[in-house]
């Protein structure tokens, strides 16, 4: 077995005497497509706060691509290959749908120019991303990711023209635009139709293709069980299931978690 991309290690977060995540152990596989659910405050959202940085765990480790970012500001673990959508999109509106992909774009390291080659050349790959020393073409890039989300023709158009689904493939759009090794994908088809989840779903699929890793956060079950390699479930802050889709879909304890307690 290759080494996890994402090691998540007994990590726990607290606020003030609410524990939201209660000492979490789990990990993610290069290449994987990983589920996470559970009810409404269960934990989801604090635990990938904690892996993107924008919380910081009390107790545990988050181990990414072999090195400890527990420590990090959500910018270097961008920097390092983790990138995140948000349930609620919020591009700049005053800017085209091609130059909000810009922005992510910035977070991709470049050479370091006040260097010297042979400096450049023994700073971790891991943290200089992906095409070190390849020229970066913004919109280029952009362009090719737009045509990936079906939105090609709408680069140059404002964002306040978009629909709902463009504005979800937007955000994923913005998320690929960092040149991620993990995407964490947080609720991208709430209040979508059934049509529109599809899309969505076949997105994440392509994205998949090109070798990112993908952590799913979703209510909508249907999408979850379609696109995942294995589950994890929590509840309460604690991880109470793991497996395959089909294993998850016969656990008494997400059934419980998700319909109340069938005792008496």
């Amino acid at each position: 077995m290759s080494e996890p991309l994402l090691k998540i290690e007994g990590v726990s977060k607290h606020f003030g005497g609410f524990t939201a995540l209660n000492n979490v152990t789990t990990f993610v596989k290069p290449g994987e497509r990983f589920g996470l659910i559970g009810p409404n405050g269960s934990g989801k959202t604090t635990m990938i706060n904690c892996v993107s940085g924008l919380l910081r765990n009390e107790e545990g480790n988050i181990i990414f691509n072999g090195h400890d970012v527990t420590s990090q500001k959500p910018h270097q673990r961008t920097a390092a290959g983790i990138a995140r959508s948000f349930q609620i999109p919020r591009p700049f509106h005053t800017m085209s749908v091609i130059e909000n992909l810009m922005i992510p774009s910035e977070f991709v390291p470049r050479p370091f120019h006040t260097m010297s080659v042979i400096e450049n050349l023994m700073i971790p790959s891991e943290f200089v991303g992906h095409h070190r020393g390849e020229k970066f073409d913004d919109r280029a890039d952009g362009m090719e990711i737009l045509e990936t989300m079906g939105m090609a023709e709408k680069a140059d158009d404002p964002t306040t023209d978009l629909t709902q689904i463009e504005l979800r493939k937007l955000e994923l759009a913005r998320a690929m635009a960092a040149k991620p090794k993990l995407l964490i994908s947080d609720e991208a088809m709430a209040g979508l139709t059934g049509q529109e989840v599809d899309e969505v779903i076949d997105i994440l699929f392509k994205m998949n293709e090109r070798g990112i890793t993908i952590i799913m956060i979703e209510h909508i079950m249907r999408a979850v069980m379609r696109f995942s390699q294995r589950i994890i479930c929590l509840d309460a802050g604690q991880l109470i299931a793991e497996g395959t889709p089909e294993e998850i879909v016969k656990n008494k304890d997400v059934e419980r978690a998700y319909l109340g307690s069938d005792d008496g």
